[in-house]
């Protein structure tokens, strides 16, 4: 079985259709169609099977995608030690959520281009449950989650837990709250609340809060970046959950949230296995987060 047809079998596993496959490595749909015929007759199963008007993995091309992870990874590995050897440094492919890398971010490059690694960061931002896919496209996913959720960690997919950043909860400076060091949630009850988009990790610990608390959040803003709720709230909008080390605005006070625990848990993803360089980058980005957050997560 060639390497390259292992890679189209992932690609189909990570993206789902033959279509988007085509679509990302600049190939025809019946290109690609016709290579994972090719890997299937190679296989002596089948690989593929009708769902509805697409095709799915069956179990044997599940099975089959397990050992071209690692595969494809022994083959990367390889090929980026040959490649140190003649140009002396890598390039690790990175994707974060954005007040992740405001805090993480400027010191791995740092370090990373002082090791010999060409860090290449993209932006993410996605719900937990979303992340993994990004692994098609960049080698570290660091995203974040309620401390309370279940881990992404499966067969195909590697988690190295970073650290735990602890959730406050601001108020405006000129609040009634506002000179008090710690509040309970009971004491927010009639609070308006401004949050981010359902599915991401703040708005999950706000739900878990009321699960457990029996106080149910009034939530009348949704927006999905920190600048723009610390405004809303320094204006007199609401009050808002926010990660300890994103807290920026001066128009705004932070309080301890008192009789429940609340903090997201950064992680890094990866494919099991990954290069060296890989390792290297993950390793940084933990001693990086350990040194400003609390550390080991959980």
């Amino acid at each position: 079985m060639e390497v390259r047809r292992l890679r189209l079998l992932r690609e189909f596993a990570d993206r789902g259709s033959v279509g988007a496959v085509a679509a990302a490595l600049h190939m025809t749909p019946s290109a690609v169609s016709q290579q994972l015929k090719v890997l299937a007759d190679e296989a002596g199963v089948e690989l593929l099977e009708p769902d509805g008007r697409g095709i799915r993995l069956t179990d044997a091309g599940h099975a089959l995608v397990l050992r071209a992870d690692d595969v494809i990874a022994a083959v990367d590995r390889a090929a980026e030690e040959m490649s140190a050897y003649k140009s002396g440094n890598a390039t690790v492919r990175l994707a974060m959520f954005p007040s992740g890398a405001t805090l993480l971010l400027p010191r791995l490059l740092r370090k990373a281009a002082e090791a010999g690694i060409d860090v290449r960061a993209g932006h993410l931002e996605v719900g937990y449950a979303d992340a993994p896919p990004a692994l098609t496209d960049y080698d570290i996913v660091v995203t974040h989650r309620d401390e309370r959720t279940a881990s992404l960690s499966s067969p195909r997919v590697a988690v190295s837990e970073l650290m735990r950043e602890p959730l406050d909860v601001i108020v405006p400076a000129t609040s009634a709250f506002a000179h008090q060091g710690a509040v309970g949630v009971t004491d927010l009850a009639d609070a308006d609340w401004i949050s981010v988009e359902g599915g991401f990790p703040v708005d999950d610990v706000l739900l878990s809060i009321s699960a457990i608390t029996g106080v149910a959040p009034r939530v009348t803003q949704r927006m999905l970046d920190f600048t723009t709720i610390e405004a809303l709230v320094a204006a007199g909008h609401g009050i808002a959950l926010m990660p300890r080390y994103a807290v920026r605005h001066p128009g705004v006070k932070t309080l301890t949230l008192t009789g429940v625990r609340a903090a997201r848990v950064y992680e890094a993803l990866t494919r099991p296995n990954p290069r060296q360089f890989v390792v290297s980058v993950v390793a940084l980005l933990s001693s990086g987060a350990q040194a400003i957050g609390e550390y080991p997560a959980g």
